[in-house]
């Protein structure tokens, strides 16, 4: 009689912001980066991907794979996808040949659904959640024991920036330099306990999707950019080793330098590129402005901005600095949604930042997001996919 089984595995997996940052292929179909980038894993309780991955003998044939994203069919048929779940196959299909008593898993339709509790495509690193939740529930469901940075080398050809949220706390991806790829993956800098006192506020300055997708955006500038060149040869570098000694030392200002320094840095060579890219806007300054502001004020470095390739502001700072820089923050956007009101002291303003500045955030912010340093990706029972294989009803 045919295996009629639904097999199921769950998990949720991390955002991940980048305090260096990754831009560049030296391998568009490996995903190989030009650069090494360190990131900090941020709370799966504000920003996480579930993924349930499910797999049956029962599930036809003809539809193959398939993957439901935030309720709506998603493509899987593009040759990263395909890399992951070709790799994460031949895993299972190994362990299957060690010993036959297992249930061929790794012949079965796999049917996917997966939920953001985010925007999708904004600038909010959506894939690195995505792909990492993806890889880890597949991983799941075929039970295999490939480490964290093992599994980083399958997400990594989807997404790039996925390898990293394999992991919680502070996360490197070393570029590698072997042509195949083997040597580039994620390992974990410091765990989440190490510095708990991180803390990151998002201005969600666009929830729309970018213009210039990051793929499309890395190409033009490797192409076209001479400040590229520079920044993948000395400044990535330099900055990762600063960063690492900041991170393990738990220095904030030499964290915040290096964070701010980098976000210029890399926006500096998109800006560089022919013709330029412009993933930041005036909403985006104002938010420079601000954080300069802020840290003047405080008479030393408490807040460090960063920008990824979307004009959303991330704007880390430690616990113990909560009321001058978010309080500033929420001086000039209070009534917007997302805030943790109950993290906040006095009614006050701790510092009444410039009109100008104050008029364009209040303008271009849509919503905030408070969060701080978090874990890697977790098992769950949260299914979405229901026991006879259908989307489970939410």
């Amino acid at each position: 009689m045919a295996d009629s089984t639904i097999y199921r595995a769950s998990t949720t997996a991390p955002v991940n912001i980048a305090v260096v940052k990754y831009w560049g292929k030296r391998d568009p179909k490996l995903n190989l980066p030009t650069n090494s980038s360190l990131s900090v894993t941020l709370s799966q309780a504000d920003l996480r991907t579930l993924t349930t991955a499910s797999c049956s003998a029962s599930y036809p044939a003809a539809e193959g794979d398939s993957l439901l994203l935030n309720g709506e069919p998603s493509d899987v048929s593009g040759a990263r996808t395909q890399a992951c779940f070709l790799e994460l196959r031949a895993r299972r299909a190994a362990l299957e040949a060690a010993d036959p008593s297992l249930p061929k898993l790794s012949t079965m339709p796999l049917r996917l659904v997966s939920e953001n509790n985010f925007p999708t495509a904004a600038g909010l690193a959506s894939s690195a959640a995505g792909f990492a939740a993806f890889v880890r529930a597949i991983a799941n469901l075929y039970e295999l024991t490939a480490s964290p940075s093992e599994l980083s080398l399958i997400a990594r050809q989807g997404s790039g920036s996925a390898c990293r949220s394999l992991f919680g706390g502070y996360v490197a991806w070393r570029m590698g330099s072997a042509e195949d790829g083997s040597d580039s993956m994620a390992d974990q800098v410091a765990e989440a306990s190490h510095w708990p006192e991180m803390r990151a506020l998002i201005l969600v300055v666009s929830a729309a999707k970018k213009g210039v997708s990051s793929t499309s955006g890395m190409q033009q500038t490797v192409a076209t950019s001479g400040l590229f060149q520079e920044r993948i040869a000395r400044v990535v570098p330099a900055n990762m080793d600063a960063m690492e000694k900041a991170i393990k030392k738990r220095d904030f200002a030499a964290f915040a330098e290096v964070t701010m320094r980098d976000s210029n840095s890399f926006h500096a060579t998109c800006a560089d590129t022919y013709p330029p890219i412009f993933y930041m806007n005036d909403v985006s300054r104002a938010a420079i402005r601000a954080v300069e502001a802020i840290n003047a004020a405080a008479g030393r470095t408490v807040a460090a901005y960063t920008f990824d390739a979307g004009p959303n502001a991330v704007i880390y700072y430690l616990e113990q600095d909560t009321e001058a820089v978010v309080g500033t923050f929420y001086h000039v956007l209070g009534d917007m949604d997302g805030w943790k009101r109950e993290v906040l002291s006095g009614p006050e303003a701790p510092l009444s930042l410039d009109e100008g500045v104050a008029a364009l955030l209040k303008s271009g912010v849509s919503r905030i997001i408070m969060t701080g340093v978090g874990e890697g990706p977790q098992k769950t029972d949260e299914y979405l996919v229901a026991e006879d294989g259908s989307p489970a009803k939410r």
